[in-house]
Order: structure tokens, then sequence, then C-alpha cells
């Protein structure tokens, strides 16, 4: 029956889930859906993800919601193909989980707040908060400290090579490299050559490439 990606491409987290697919070079079929009509609150679409957010996945008889369970689904049901993107030694998954911990818990919420407020807001003709701004770029800062710490060690957060816990970083990485924000990124030297690096990937760029196409 094959992947099926219910969702959109502007959205953060199906970006997330497309960008692991591409990783492990699995084609998928993608079905859009239309927030702004409200596809995503309907019935149709709730039997896929209850909470009315993007994006759903089937594969096969196999539901699933949650872009981060999905991703690790995928990498590890596939961990035979493209990249491998889940470490196996005990010792060095366990630092992987809590790096994911913190990208979900720490980074993630200040990088969608000033994602939705810089970057997405303007694209709806919707009048940016600053001082939403202005508190979620001093708690993103100090996050970007310690990864500089961390990548002044690590070439990767999770280690020494690219896993799920750098590719869940993409997508708000990808829309604040627009942003006034950038430089937060570019002012941290490690920080700076890892988002280089990371959203150079091939795999990544394919997901941009969707987005051009809309």
């Amino acid at each position: 029956m094959g992947i099926k990606v219910h969702g959109g491409v502007f959205s953060t987290a199906t970006m997330r889930v497309f960008a692991c697919l591409n990783e492990k070079e699995i084609h998928f079929e993608f079905t859009a859906v239309d927030m702004r009509t409200g596809e995503h609150k309907k019935e149709h679409f709730l039997l896929r993800n209850p909470f009315g957010k993007l994006p759903a996945f089937e594969d096969g008889d196999l539901k699933l919601f949650e872009s981060r369970a999905i991703t690790k689904y995928i990498a590890s049901t596939h961990s035979h193909k493209g990249t491998q993107l889940v470490i196996e030694d005990p010792k060095k998954k366990a630092i992987m989980s809590v790096w994911m911990e913190v990208e979900a818990h720490q980074f993630d919420p200040p990088a969608s707040k000033l994602t939705w407020e810089l970057a997405l807001k303007p694209q709806f003709g919707m009048v940016t908060d600053e001082a939403v701004v202005k508190v979620h770029e001093v708690e993103l800062a100090k996050v970007l400290d310690i990864y500089e710490a961390r990548l002044s060690e690590s070439k990767y957060l999770g280690g020494d090579c690219f896993t799920l816990v750098d590719l869940h970083h993409l997508p708000t990485m990808h829309y604040l490299m627009g942003t006034k924000i950038k430089a937060l990124f570019g002012s941290r030297p490690h920080v700076s050559a890892w988002c280089a690096e990371c959203l150079a990937r091939p795999a990544w760029l394919k997901v941009v490439a969707m987005q051009k196409k809309e």
C-alpha cells in the first residue's frame, strides 16, 4: 500500500517527516491538507490525527501522528536504507536521546514562536508581536550558547554523525535563516557551521524544492 503523508509543504512538522523520508530514500505519496479551509479539523482528517494538526502518516494499516514519533518509526523500520539516522550503541544512543529531548523541549518552543512571528505571520499579512519576539529571542540565545559548547566537542548534536537530533531542527532553522534571528546562529562559530552543513544536505534541499513548486 506504500507510505502516505497528509500535511502541508510549509508545515514545520510535515517538513520534518519529508526530510526523514528523503534521507532514507523512501518513496512516499503526499496529500496536501488545506488548512486555510479548515480541512485539518474535518472528520476525515481527524480520523488520521485526532488533534487536527499536521501531519498524519500512513504505512499500510499503520496510522501515526506527531512528527518526531513518525521519524523515529521511519528511521528504525528502514535502518538498512539511506542515512543511518539512529545510533545503536546503548551509551551513544542514550546521549542521542538526551539531545532529542533538548530539541523538543528547549530549542523548539522559542524557535517555533520566532518562526511564527517573524517568518510566517508576514506571509499571512499579520503583524509581528515584537514583545513576543524579544522574550523568545533571549530564550533561544541561551539554548544556542549550550549548543555552541556542545558542538565544540562533537561535530553534531547527537554525536559524530548526522542523526534524527539534527534533522529535527531543520524546519525552524530553515525559516529562521530568513529572519533577523539568523544573527543568533551566525554569531556562534560552531553553531553556524553545523547549521550550514545541515541545511545543505540534499535530502533537505528536496524539501525546500517542494515549497518552491507551490
